[in-house]
């Protein structure tokens, strides 16, 4: 008994010795966590933080997409754009999730697509509160947008804008990138999990350093050129296969996430420049036998295609041009089969909606084919590309119902390509990242090398701009002084309106335009951006600029609360209650119109109110009027006689 009992004891202490042996490393584990998160060591990787300049607001983390990066070297930050913590009555708030394309490389700024849209918006629905929010980022790909759709699902997104897929190679995690980890979808999901841990960053950092000790005598290059492990991917290689597994299976987990919680996501497909950019890698065909062999190689069918271009053949040389591409080892342009792949997704989810930018790029291309008139090297559409990509998501938005424009207040595309303030500096600037980029690999064999120029006052600025010497903002702030100084006050106001599209929340932004516009004698925009002002920050003087261009206008039922506003809160001592109460007296007048719109005491007695209250145009447009029925009308002789001679 005692030696059964003996060796029951001996085996439960192995037993125990074998837990604490397993167990040993995890304790080690959390208690190295939390003395390291005690000590405050790391960095926050949560989506969101606190805005700094107003605690009501949040914004992209700096570090967020730290996650994706084993090399914090090659990390990238997102745009400044705080929204509120609590979304306000009334808001409509669209998250955009990205890559380089969706941040608007090389312009950025005003350029994005996101911006055109925001400006569209705005104007067609002067009265709704639109937060767009973009919080796409540079050398990412699929396992970004991923990460980040699981965080924003609790921040209230109305809807959700996607446009991803050039990076799935070679942006983070990517299976041909040197930020590779994982081998499979669902293990690099796990890992990034565990990225939050303050040991995983320890780690992290412990093995930067190591790498960047045995590396320290090499040149790094671009990040582009830093991001890339596998610089020849064969088409239908298994590292291919590996990479299109990847694209779906993350794609597919960003829409489950966004169907779980019923939020409306557009998602576009994508587009490249097929007509004007050579295969970066094509690859040597070994012992071919048949001439159908021949077109397996890249750079073969490219040439093909140009040659059926130049005959007119546009479907041959689209069919030449897209497997040219798909060919191409090195994998800086989405193959063919991505768009597939997007297009099976959003039939498999009811609130998922394709944005059609492949078929507006082709639309507008000659012969149907994309090239070098809407891409600025491989996938980065220029300005008009942008502003076409804006109208792709415009029109998805529009076809799911989501805005309803009523007919005749919509901002048409046309007119949106004429008022869209991108200011010139934002153009030039962007001009010459991209005539940088085309000097660097691997773009300075397959594209043609552009010329710059920086004579100018905006030349100069751009360029400085351009290689990071001043900050946009103080771009802005230089160039919108040059204007003031040289009373170039449209331009001016172009640089007002792109600071507005930057800082939408700045009452003052929208008060100065509103006066640069009353400087250019364009009154509908001076009242749009004073309108603007005062919801955000309603005050006396702007009430009283609102009432005053509203008279003046012939809008007296829209002056009247603005008028109130102003006899309400009236810190100048001006006695206010006469005005309002000509103003109520015009309104009355007014209401006949229908049926006594040629009766010239109305029109009399109107012009006089307006006479007693110092609106000159408004008292001038009506003794005019009387003429028209009464050109003897002595009242309205002497009116008209007076207010010409005092102009």
């Amino acid at each position: 008994m005692k030696g059964i009992d003996s060796g029951k004891v001996k085996s439960n202490r192995t037993l125990v010795f074998k837990i604490i042996g397993v167990a040993l490393p995890f304790c080690l584990l959390a208690l190295l966590e939390c003395s390291l998160r005690l000590l405050h060591y790391g960095y926050d990787l949560s989506l969101f933080i606190e805005y700094p300049q107003d605690k009501d607001y949040l914004f992209l983390n700096p570090d967020a997409s730290k996650r994706y990066f084993i090399n914090q070297k090659n990390a990238t930050t997102g745009n400044v754009e705080p929204f509120r913590k609590v979304k306000a009555p009334g808001t409509r708030r669209i998250f955009v999730l990205g890559e380089s394309t969706t941040i608007g490389y090389p312009y950025f700024h005003n350029g994005s697509f996101h911006r055109w849209l925001q400006y569209r918006l705005a104007h067609t629905f002067p009265e709704q509160h639109f937060e767009i929010v973009n919080i796409a980022l540079t050398a990412v790909n699929s396992y970004t947008v991923l990460g980040f759709a699981r965080e924003v699902v609790d921040f209230q997104p109305d809807a959700v804008l996607i446009y991803t897929g050039h990076n799935e190679y070679y942006g983070a995690m990517g299976v041909g990138s040197t930020e590779q980890f994982g081998g499979n979808p669902a293990l690099a999901n796990l890992l990034l999990r565990l990225r939050s841990l303050k040991v995983m960053q320890l780690g992290t950092n412990l093995y930067q350093e190591l790498l960047a000790m045995h590396t320290a005598d090499q040149n790094d290059g671009t990040r582009m050129q830093r991001m890339v492990a596998e610089q020849e991917i064969p088409f239908q290689s298994d590292l291919y296969l590996r990479g299109v597994k990847q694209f779906r299976s993350n794609m597919e987990q960003v829409l489950d996430v966004f169907e779980r919680y019923r939020v409306p996501v557009f998602i576009s497909n994508l587009v490249s420049n097929e007509a004007d950019l050579k295969p970066f890698v094509s690859f040597p065909l070994k012992n071919p036998r048949f001439p159908e062999d021949y077109k397996a190689n890249a750079i073969l069918n490219y040439n093909l295609g140009k040659q059926e271009y130049a005959h007119g053949n546009t479907q041959a040389a689209h069919e030449y041009f897209s497997k040219a591409r798909d060919l191409d080892g090195l994998r800086f342009r989405a193959p063919g089969e991505f768009n597939n792949i997007i297009s099976q997704l959003v039939k498999s989810h009811p609130h998922a909606h394709l944005v059609e930018t492949l078929g507006i790029f082709e639309a507008h291309s000659t012969g149907g084919i994309i090239g070098k008139e809407l891409i600025l090297e491989h996938v980065h559409p220029d300005l008009k590309g942008y502003a076409l990509m804006s109208d792709a998501f415009y029109e998805a938005l529009k076809k799911a119902q989501f805005i309803r424009p009523e007919t005749g207040k919509e901002l048409s595309f046309t007119r949106l390509q004429q008022e869209m303030p991108i200011p010139v500096i934002d153009s030039l600037a962007g001009a010459y990242k991209v005539a940088n980029l085309k000097r660097s690999w691997p773009f300075n064999v397959a594209l043609d090398q552009d010329s710059v120029k920086s004579e100018t006052f905006e030349e100069r600025v751009a360029f400085d701009l351009a290689y990071r010497r001043i900050s946009w903002e103080n771009a802005m702030d230089q160039t919108y002084s040059h204007y003031i100084e040289t009373k170039n006050y449209r331009e001016a106001r172009e640089i007002v309106e792109s600071l507005i599209l930057e800082q939408p929340l700045d009452a003052s932004l929208y008060a100065k335009s509103a006066m640069l516009s009353g400087q250019l004698g364009e009154e509908r925009d001076a009242l749009f951006s004073f309108q603007k002002a005062f919801r955000l920050a309603p005050s006396f003087e702007t009430a009283r600029y609102l009432f005053v261009l509203l008279l003046k206008m012939d809008e007296p039922e829209k002056a009247i609360p603005y008028l109130d506003y102003a006899i309400r809160n009236n810190a100048s001592g001006l006695n206010l209650t006469p005005i309002r109460a000509l103003t109520q007296e015009v309104i009355s007048l007014r209401s006949g119109f229908p049926t006594d719109s040629a009766n010239v005491s109305v029109l009399s007695r109107i012009a006089s109110a307006y006479y007693k209250m110092d609106n000159r145009d408004g008292a001038l447009s009506y003794a005019r009027k009387v003429l028209q029925l009464n050109a003897h009308d002595q009242a309205a002789l002497q009116l008209v006689t007076m207010l010409t001679r005092s102009r």
